[in-house]
């Protein structure tokens, strides 16, 4: 088993060189919904995902821990997403 999961990852790292580095806008914006936006709207916007109901409780329980951090705390994190999506995107 361990075998074969590094013969697929090197045979995706020899295939698939070229890939795109671009950051998926739905994960960026999921991101900073994770960050700034009241659980019950973030509920909403995970809905999209179709997710089941242990994954959607268990993002729910980490944004409730997020949520504890001072906006500001969050702002700065915010701020180095923005740092890594631009860096990913050039």
């Amino acid at each position: 088993m361990k075998l074969s999961v590094c013969l697929l990852l090197v045979t995706l790292a020899l295939c698939c060189y070229q890939a795109n580095a671009e950051v998926c806008p739905a994960l960026v914006s999921e991101l900073f919904d994770f960050f700034f936006i009241r659980e019950p709207l973030f509920k909403l916007s995970l809905a999209k995902f179709d997710a089941p109901p242990e994954a959607v409780a268990a993002k729910l329980g980490v944004k409730r821990c997020t949520d504890q951090m001072s906006l500001q705390k969050r702002g700065l994190i915010a701020e180095v997403l923005v740092k890594i999506v631009k860096k990913c995107s050039v």
